[in-house]
C-alpha cells in the first residue's frame, strides 16, 4: 500500500489567475459620481487638478460649467453629475477636475473625487450593447468587473460630444 502525503491528496489547481497587464490600453482611472464608480481610459488623462476659479461661458449646455485657465490653456469643464442628469451637488475639497486630451483639445471633467488606476483586461469587461434605447447613443463603453464591484467605463468621445464641449475659438487663446 502506498502512503500519500496530505499535500499530495489535493487536486491540482487548474485555475489560472491573469497576470496584470502592462498595457496602457487596459488601464482606467476610476472615480465616483454619486454612489457609482466610473472609469475612463488612462491614455486620455493628462492630469488631475483641484477645482479652480471657473469662468462662465454663455450659450453652452447646462452641464458645461465654464472654462478654467490652467497654466495658459483654456479648458472647458463638464460637470459629469449634470451630464448624467443627477442632482447638482456643491463642490467640496474632494471635487477634482480630470483633464483629458481628446482630438487634440483639452477638456476637463468635474467629478466628486478620484479613486485609483485599475488594470481591467478586456476579458473582465462586459460590452454595453443595448443599455440604452435605440434613439440615444450609449455613453457606457462597458462594465468592468472587479472583485467586489463594477466600474462603469465611459465612451469619452460620446460623453464629450466634441461639438458641444470643445470650444475651438477659446482653445486657441
Amino acid at each position: 500500500m502506498t502512503q500519500t502525503h496530505p499535500a499530495d491528496a489535493q487536486p491540482p489547481r487548474t485555475e489560472v489567475q491573469p497576470e496584470p497587464s502592462d498595457s496602457i490600453e487596459t488601464m482606467y482611472l476610476t472615480f465616483p459620481v454619486g454612489d457609482e464608480l466610473y472609469g475612463v481610459s488612462i491614455g486620455l488623462v493628462t492630469e488631475i487638478v483641484g477645482l479652480q476659479k471657473i469662468m462662465q461661458v454663455p450659450d453652452v449646455p447646462h452641464y458645461i460649467r465654464g472654462v478654467i485657465n490652467l497654466r495658459g490653456k483654456v479648458i472647458p469643464l463638464m460637470d459629469v453629475r449634470l451630464r448624467f442628469g443627477m442632482a447638482e451637488k456643491d463642490y467640496d475639497d474632494r471635487t477634482v477636475v480630470i483633464v483629458l486630451q481628446v482630438d487634440d483639445a483639452p477638456v476637463g471633467l468635474v467629478v466628486d473625487g478620484v479613486n485609483e488606476v485599475l488594470d481591467i483586461p478586456d476579458s473582465q469587461i462586459d460590452r454595453a450593447n443595448g443599455f440604452s434605447g435605440s434613439d440615444s447613443r450609449n455613453l457606457v463603453m462597458g462594465l468592468g468587473r472587479l472583485e467586489d464591484r463594477v466600474a462603469i467605463l465611459l465612451d469619452v468621445n460620446l460623453l464629450l460630444e466634441a461639438g458641444e464641449v470643445i470650444l475651438p475659438d477659446l482653445a486657441e487663446a
